[in-house]
This record gives C-alpha cells, sequence and structure tokens, in this order.
C-alpha cells in the first residue's frame, strides 16, 4: 500500500505545477529545498528548525534550519496549505484529465483511502496528526491526496519509532540504509550530513558490529534493518486491518489502474523509491 500512495503524495514534490505554486508564494525554486520543506511542515504550524528536525529526522538539523523557520517569513503556514492544495489540484488535472476525476473509480478510491486514513492511530505521530487535523477538502482527488498524506506520513512517524528503537540516530538511519545496499551513499547527500558526522556514524556502527570496515552491511546490520522495516509495517498496519482485507484489495487494485498509476510516472526520480521512511 505505501509503494501505492507514496506517489499521490510525493508528486506535489516534484511537480512543474507545484513550482509554480511555491514560486508565486515568493519561495526560490532554484532548488527543490525551500519549498519542499514549507509543504511539508505547514501542517505543524510556524514552527521553528528543532521541532520540524525532529519530526523529519534522516536530515541534518543544520540543513533544516537553512530553510526554517525563515519559510514563514516567505509565506504563512496556512497560505501554503492553501497553495498546496492548488499545486495538487493543478498536477492531478494536468496528468489525469477532468473526466478521471469526475469519475467513479477516483470518487471510490477516495472514499476508501480517507477510511483507512480516518483508522490511522496518531500518538506519537507528529506528522500525522497535524495532516488529520486539516479539513477535508471537497473534491475527491484532493480528498485521495490528503488521506494518502495522512496515510504517508503515519507510517512515516512510526518507522522513526522503529528506527529510535534499534538505536540508530538520524545519520546513523541513513549509513546503515546505505550499507545494506538500498543505494549509494551520494544518493544521501541531500539530507545534508557532513562527511565527518557520516564518518562518525559509520565507526559507531562498525563498533557494533554492524557494518564492516568498507561500510557494507554485517549480517548483524542486515538483520537489524529487517527488523526495522519489519516494525514499520506493523505500525503501520491499523488502517488496513480497519478498512478490511476485502475493501484494502479494492483500494489496491483501484490506486494500481493505468487510470492512476500515471500520477507518479516520470515525475518522482529514484530517490523517491528507495522505501525510506521519509522523503
Amino acid at each position: 500500500m505505501w509503494h501505492l500512495l507514496e506517489p499521490l503524495h510525493a508528486v506535489l514534490y516534484y511537480a512543474p505545477d507545484a513550482f509554480d505554486e511555491a514560486a508565486a508564494l515568493g519561495y526560490d525554486v532554484s532548488e527543490r529545498w525551500p519549498c519542499y520543506f514549507a509543504w511539508r511542515a505547514a501542517a505543524l504550524g510556524p514552527v521553528g528548525a528543532g521541532r520540524v528536525a525532529s519530526a523529519f529526522y534522516s536530515f541534518s538539523p543544520a540543513t533544516v534550519a537553512r530553510y526554517v523557520p525563515a519559510a514563514w517569513d516567505v509565506a504563512a503556514p496556512a497560505d501554503v496549505l492553501a497553495a498546496r492544495l492548488r499545486a495538487v489540484d493543478r498536477t492531478y488535472r494536468a496528468l489525469l484529465g477532468d473526466d478521471v476525476l469526475a469519475g467513479p473509480e477516483l470518487a471510490e478510491a477516495a472514499a476508501l483511502a480517507r477510511r483507512a486514513a480516518g483508522a490511522a492511530p496518531l500518538a506519537g505521530r507528529p506528522l500525522a496528526a497535524a495532516h488529520a487535523e486539516l479539513p477535508w477538502p471537497e473534491a475527491p482527488h484532493l480528498v485521495l491526496w490528503q488521506a494518502a498524506t495522512i496515510l504517508r506520513e503515519q507510517r512515516g512517524d512510526g518507522h522513526l519509532v522503529a528506527l529510535a528503537a534499534a538505536g540508530l540516530d538520524p545519520v546513523e538511519s541513513l549509513v546503515s540504509f546505505a550499507a545494506v545496499g538500498a543505494a549509494p551513499e551520494a544518493t544521501f547527500a541531500s539530507r545534508g550530513w557532513s562527511a565527518a558526522e557520516w564518518a562518525a556514524a559509520r565507526e559507531g556502527l562498525a563498533a557494533r558490529g554492524l557494518v564492516h570496515p568498507d561500510g557494507s552491511a554485517t549480517d548483524a546490520g542486515r538483520a537489524l534493518r529487517a527488523g526495522v522495516e519489519r516494525r514499520t509495517d506493523e505500525l503501520a498496519a491499523a488502517p488496513w486491518a480497519a478498512l478490511g482485507p476485502e475493501d484494502t484489495a479494492r483500494l489496491a487494485e483501484l490506486l494500481g489502474g493505468p487510470w492512476l498509476t500515471v500520477v507518479g510516472s516520470g515525475l518522482l526520480p529514484s530517490e523517491n523509491t528507495l522505501g525510506i521512511g521519509k522523503v
């Protein structure tokens, strides 16, 4: 379900229409990050860098501090949230067309996803809880996007719980993920950790017997990461248990249909398909 829902949400971070909306608010769109931090954090309100770094976890606090709280000097969170929905509306209309947006399949998918999102546990899930408090839009395609957002942030929040329980701090979570071959180390450069911070994390993991000197995972390191992913799945299971196997399967069928898979095609780079709990 994560693989099916993630592109529906994450298209916001890559779509040209989203950058247009961000530019209209006044954000610098010559790079991805100014509007990325604004889009994702706006539901939390005008928060500072500490809270955003805590909720986003894998980003260097120094990287977060370059964009937050400066994001709220450009536009208030309420204005960012309104522009975010406009961006999703424009993007979905461009990708799917008005006929699909008005069709019964999308309306059915939106209703099922909203039911699942409504059953997502929110305790200890700051990003999911913040998004769950937002008013629901009326248009089915925006309902689908908001439900996908709640579900992906609820899963992501749970992923951070699993990482912390495994004793992996933010930079160690990335080093250990690269160690199992999920992606080359260079892929994680955007998270902003210095070479010294990365090396220190690797040394710490090596001391625990989780990585070899060359940075590749030991058997114990692979087992630890497998346990994190298993626990993440377990912590994300409640919405689907509440929806039930039949309706979950129906939603999967709808989300995997050719009328909808175009949302993710060609817009999401490989960095977004790593299985990382949070983009």
